[in-house]
């Protein structure tokens, strides 16, 4: 596996959020992690950054521990993040913004990478717009770029499609595909739009209260499966 969980229960302050998870995830796989409001889809997101205020349990990337290393560390293994409202620096240049995540790179390299230039064509043509002046979906565009300036092998992704417009949602979507089966580069998102989900993932594993309460194949995640965990 490329990345593993054991046992693990993360915490905020004294009070378990993740309580004794345990999954898997092999090299080049995308992985969805499902579940209504509140059920701890971020803070897992969060543990495997390192961004919790501590965990129990073993987190393994390709073999090596990283239950208790720093988050730079983590990103240095290959971790790119992408969180939930995308948190760019609106005063920062489009540039600058993409140039944030070379500081996690492990091969030294400080440009922008020519992937995010052909991937994202505005950006490329706005590089020194202010970061605030972007839509919400372009902002998403630029934070996918930056974590791809890490140089991931493993992109986290917490609700990449909130509040973004239709056919920007779609274009997002191409280009995870693309990152993930042309590129090989491993996938975990959160998700609420189950079609996003179904047609970008290869498996799934269902949250509630903190726990994993369904898994399978994408194939195994049946309308009965969305509605017992998802409906309101």
């Amino acid at each position: 596996m490329l990345l593993s969980f054991e046992k693990v229960t993360s915490y905020y302050g004294k009070t378990p959020i993740l309580k004794d998870m345990t999954f898997g995830l092999p090299k080049g796989q995308c992985l969805c992690v499902l579940g209504r409001n509140g059920v701890g889809k971020t803070t897992l997101m969060r543990t495997i950054m390192g961004l919790t205020d501590w965990s129990s349990g073993e987190i393994r990337i390709e073999d090596q521990d990283i239950s208790k290393a720093p988050t730079y560390e983590r990103a240095k293994h290959g971790l790119g993040y992408i969180p939930q409202g995308r948190q760019i620096l609106g005063n920062f240049t489009v540039k600058e913004n993409i140039l944030l995540g070379t500081f996690a790179r492990s091969d030294g390299d400080s440009q922008v990478p020519e992937l995010c230039l052909r991937l994202f064509p505005y950006l490329a043509e706005n590089l020194n717009k202010r970061a605030g002046l972007l839509s919400g979906g372009q902002q998403q565009q630029l934070a996918i770029a930056r974590a791809l300036a890490t140089n991931p092998q493993v992109l986290l992704l917490d609700e990449p499609t909130e509040g973004i417009q239709p056919n920007i949602v779609f274009e997002i979507g191409e280009t995870l595909h693309m990152l993930n089966k042309e590129l090989g580069i491993t996938l975990i998102l959160t998700e609420q739009h189950i079609k996003v989900a179904r047609r970008l993932g290869d498996a799934f594993i269902m949250m509630d209260n903190g726990r994993i309460v369904a898994r399978g194949s994408m194939d195994e995640m049946t309308d009965e499966v969305v509605n017992k965990h998802m409906t309101i």
